[in-house]
């Protein structure tokens, strides 16, 4: 009976996804975001009613948490831990088989798979380097599991990000993340996320369209110091044969 109750369990979690609309409004909540079902409906392309029946759904399954101001729904997933299921199912899923249509569409997508946010934590080419990188420089170790190490606190004070705090908070300290565009590990959990507000804070990045995330003029040559790698490592696809990266 137990086994039973449990796969029906799975079954209705797994069914909640199962759409392309509530999929892709999870996805777009990727970003961190609160969204109305209004800039959900557009960005899908459904119809309002449509969009306010999938939200409902998915509020009820637990998958996102609803907030209401005046007449606005406002929408954001539930939890760190929903953000972590739908990019780890986002990670597992096949490549698109057809290429994007537009330059705008390509020029997005370029945009994404290079860095942007995955609810709170960096993702894409540049937050796979930021968890390599961190690997690299001893700021983090997988002797005994992927764990910050004492020179990684070193490293994040000389940055002026407190550990404490993010030792204390109930989420993991550091966790892997597979990333859908990459097929390798961004780093998330609490560190995760505290390195991109850090990152936001000192102007390094700045945020694009969407999810996108964009390193600033200053920000290339600072994170690529503050990681000791190559700047041109950094550089954004387009101009990585042709110069330095433009903001």
């Amino acid at each position: 009976m137990t086994t039973r109750t449990d796969g029906r369990a799975l079954a209705g979690l797994a069914a909640l996804l199962a759409d392309p609309t509530r999929a892709g409004f999870c996805l777009a909540l990727l970003d961190g975001r609160a969204w109305t079902a209004g800039e959900l409906a557009r960005s899908a392309g459904v119809a309002p009613s449509t969009a306010s029946d999938h939200l409902t759904r998915l509020v009820r399954g637990g998958l996102l948490a609803e907030e209401r101001q005046g007449r606005h729904r406002y929408v954001r997933l539930a939890d760190p831990s929903v953000a972590q299921l739908v990019e780890d199912l986002a990670g597992r899923a096949p490549a698109p088989a057809a290429p994007p249509r537009t330059l705008r569409a390509a020029s997005a997508q370029a945009s994404l798979a290079y860095a942007r946010t995955c609810y709170d934590h960096l993702a894409g080419r540049i937050g796979v380097l930021l968890h390599d990188a961190l690997l690299d420089q001893g700021v983090l170790d997988r002797a005994g599991g992927l764990a910050l190490t004492p020179a990684g606190v070193a490293w994040l004070t000389d940055l002026g990000v407190p550990v404490e705090p993010l030792r204390a908070a109930r989420r993991p300290l550091v966790r892997d993340c597979l990333d859908w565009t990459e097929r390798r590990p961004h780093l998330a959990g609490a560190l995760g996320a505290a390195l991109c507000r850090r990152f936001l804070d000192l102007g390094w990045t700045a945020r694009g369209t969407g999810r996108a995330i964009r390193l600033t003029p200053a920000g290339g040559p600072a994170l690529a110091a503050a990681l000791a790698v190559d700047p041109a490592d950094l550089a954004p696809p387009a101009s990585r044969d042709t110069g330095p990266a433009r903001a």
